[in-house]
């Protein structure tokens, strides 16, 4: 069985392969997958080659962890069904290619994937495109779920909004958001926009950084109340380091939220689905995957770029 996938051949090469797959099993599904997002975090940095070693990291890659699509064949003991719609956050199911390991990191930018039934989460089809969203949205959940509502968000990318919708979702107020860009302090949202110089409160309780600026602690700690915290929930390429008398006269908690988990992601489908969370006006941009090279510059390149979503449904 072959698919046809999105291989990052080493830094800044991407081409469109077709690829053979490793045989389903027993607890596997295969998926014919219609859409899948570009990550402007991690896949950036795979991109540029300044991604940190990472377990399974290594060139030729697939990327994506944002694929939706629907089940075509499933093992006996998948614990799913044919035909069912699921989000996929990625597979290892690409066999060498001319006996070089073609690695899966995170491996969903494809038309067809083998993957555990157990790894894959059953979702609103009419939600068709957006449901690439959920991965963020879940996310944005395991970021805020388990501290002190944010009021003070870093970053008015599509995981920054995500998190500030969240917060109105469940009742929390809203958020203040920080954002440098000018382009992305543009439109109507019932929460503060603003450039961080423009800001001069002091006294933020709780603080989400989704930037990925490996320069923020310090400008943060700055703007602490007594004891606040500050929620890490960016991917960075660098060491992060604060100066520590301003932290200690706090006495400043940090917090790192890694990876979403499945009540992340069930908590977040649930919000989506009762129509409390909308993922309505996220995706900016489309493109078929024989489009994949630029697709990627622009998601990566472009600050009106929100959202890149390659679109499987007619690839051969």
């Amino acid at each position: 069985m072959q698919t046809v996938a999105v291989l990052l051949e080493r830094p800044e090469r991407i081409s469109l392969s077709r690829l053979e797959l490793l045989p389903p099993g027993e607890e596997d599904v295969v998926v014919d997958v219609a859409f899948s997002g570009i990550s402007t975090g991690t896949e950036k940095l795979l991109f540029t080659g300044r991604m940190p070693a990472f377990p399974g990291m290594g060139y030729p890659l697939v990327p994506g962890y944002e694929s939706v699509g629907r089940i075509a064949a499933a093992g006996p003991q998948a614990g799913r069904s044919v035909g069912e719609f699921v989000f996929v956050p990625g597979a290892r199911c690409f066999a060498p290619r001319d006996g070089t390991p073609v690695h899966g990191l995170f491996g969903g930018a494809a038309r067809r994937l083998v993957v555990p039934g157990r790894r894959t989460h059953p979702v609103p089809e009419h939600l068709a495109d957006r449901a690439v969203l959920l991965a963020l949205a879940a996310t944005a959940w395991h970021a805020i779920a388990d501290g002190p509502p944010p009021q003070l968000v870093v970053g008015h990318g599509v995981l920054g909004r995500l998190i500030a919708r969240l917060l109105r979702a469940t009742g929390q107020p809203a958020p203040v958001v920080w954002e440098r860009n000018a382009a992305r302090r543009e439109g109507d949202t019932p929460y503060a926009v603003v450039d961080p110089d423009d800001d001069r409160r002091r006294d933020y309780r709780a603080v989400c950084d989704v930037s990925g600026d490996e320069k923020i602690l310090d400008p943060l700690i700055a703007r602490l109340a007594p004891r606040g915290e500050i929620v890490l929930a960016g991917f960075y390429a660098a060491p992060l380091s604060f100066a520590f008398p301003p932290a200690f006269m706090r006495e400043a908690r940090l917090r790192i939220a890694a990876e979403w988990q499945p009540a992340d992601m069930a908590a977040v489908t649930a919000l989506v689905a009762g129509g409390t969370l909308s993922l309505d006006g996220l995706i900016t941009h489309h493109a078929a995957p024989d489009q994949a090279e630029g697709a990627y510059r622009t998601a990566f390149e472009d600050p009106a770029c929100l959202k890149m979503v390659l679109d499987w449904r007619n690839a051969a």
